[in-house]
């Protein structure tokens, strides 16, 4: 009797199947989340983005879906001359 062949995943497949912005596979991106994403610095960090980004939504200079991020002029002070807001293509993925 004849055993059935067992396929090993293509380019393309379902188990190779990588994030078209970050190019990583969902086991790189898990992995990320749980070493990366998690170190108390990077929470600090996200935490002063979290609070540019309300403090600006209350004074009604952003809104949901608009398209537009608050920039840190300088470091990631939260006064309102440190904060800017710009397009989101802007803010993100520059070029030193």
């Amino acid at each position: 009797m004849l055993r059935p062949i067992q396929l090993k995943p293509r380019n393309g497949d379902h188990m190779s199947k990588r994030d078209p912005v970050t190019h990583r596979t969902p086991e790189q991106a898990a992995k990320h989340r749980r070493t990366y994403q998690a170190r108390p610095d990077v929470v600090a960090d996200r935490v002063k983005m979290n609070q540019a980004r309300d403090k600006m939504k209350k004074e009604g200079a952003v809104k949901k879906g608009d398209g537009k991020d608050v920039h840190h002029k300088r470091g990631y002070s939260n006064e309102r001359s440190n904060l800017a807001v710009v397009s989101a293509a802007r803010n993100r993925g520059h070029k030193v």
